[in-house]
């Protein structure tokens, strides 16, 4: 990508501050917009060190302050959300306000900054149960399964709307559930911190059975680089996965392999852990395999890469407790 001034909400999260990092390295100013209600400062250490990074902690709810921060840049990376997709129904407010009208706001700090250029951190959840597996970006148009993948399509459909309307140009990647260094929550996370307070036993939502897609965060970086290079359309949109899967059952095995422990494993039964997790999710992604890219690296090598970073990192499981 050519060098730029970038605008990066939710910078001090996990996928944000490994993009921080990679635009720096390419010699490009960054501005991170954060409120560190889930970023982590620690992330952006290496980062505040850089010629060309500037660090404004704020809230996507407050425009003004998002609108004067936004001055200057030319391309916004929104990546700033609730993602707490298991808890959405015990406060359905919360995805509407930090996700959907979140990215309302970043629209409008963009508009009357006459930026145009906008990339979007959406989910696979979009696609509800999904009919058509692997899953293409013109699946049948699904049902919402839950508040947090209802709240991102809505954001889809704004940056679509602004598009049309104001002449934007917008990339929109569904992500599957991204691993890798400084990844603060999920199943990998939460089944190593379990093992570290017991190591007899592990306690597991569900049967097992649940089949999911990982990507690891540098390939997914990779990956928005490349659509953004290579894909100019009005509105770029991209499933972002690996062309595998794996059952959860299956995940469980290689952190107990890599932990070099043999716990009872207590599933809670039933075909997901929550409401609106989807049972099945993998993504077809041709799309961006057409422009070029491919992961390098698998689903189980991404869990390892996770589980390296956590081992090195005994703080931020404190910090999560």
């Amino acid at each position: 990508m050519h060098t730029s001034k970038y605008f990066v909400t939710g910078g001090a999260g996990f996928i944000g501050s490994n993009l921080v990092d990679r635009l720096l390295l390419q010699g490009n100013e960054v501005t991170v917009y954060d409120n560190f209600s889930t970023g982590i400062p620690e992330y952006l250490e290496a980062a505040k060190h850089k010629d060309g990074f500037r660090l404004i902690n704020g809230d996507t709810q407050d425009i003004e302050k998002m609108t004067a921060s936004m001055s200057g840049c030319d391309f916004v990376f929104h990546l700033a959300a609730n993602a707490d997709v298991r808890f959405g129904t015990e406060h359905p407010a919360k995805d509407l306000h930090q996700n959907t009208i979140a990215t309302f706001n970043v629209l409008e700090a963009m508009r009357k900054n006459s930026i145009n250029k906008i990339a979007f951190s959406s989910t696979g959840s979009v696609y509800g149960e999904a009919k058509v597996i692997p899953t293409p970006e013109d699946a049948p148009f699904p049902v919402q399964t839950s508040l947090y993948g209802a709240s991102k399509l809505a954001g889809e459909g704004l940056i679509a709307a602004y598009c049309e309307g104001f002449g934007f140009q917008g990339w929109i990647f569904r992500f599957v559930s991204i691993l890798g260094e400084r990844y603060p929550h999920g199943h990998v996370f939460d089944f190593y911190k379990q093992l570290r307070a017991h190591p007899d036993h592990l306690d597991v939502l569900g049967n097992g059975h649940q089949k999911k897609s990982y990507l690891y965060v540098q390939d997914c970086i990779n990956a928005i680089f490349t659509a953004i290079e290579k894909s100019q359309d009005k509105v770029n949109l991209f499933n972002l996965g690996t062309d595998e899967y794996c059952e959860v059952k299956d995940s469980i095995a290689r952190i107990c392999s890599y932990l070099d422990l043999k716990p009872d494993i207590r599933y809670t039964g039933g075909d997901r852990g929550w409401i609106g997790d989807n049972p099945f999710i993998f993504l077809d992604c041709k799309k961006i395999r057409s422009l070029g890219w491919k992961p390098e690296y698998t689903i189980h090598e991404g869990i390892v890469k996770t589980l390296e970073f956590l081992e090195d990192n005994p703080w931020l499981l404190e910090r999560r407790s």
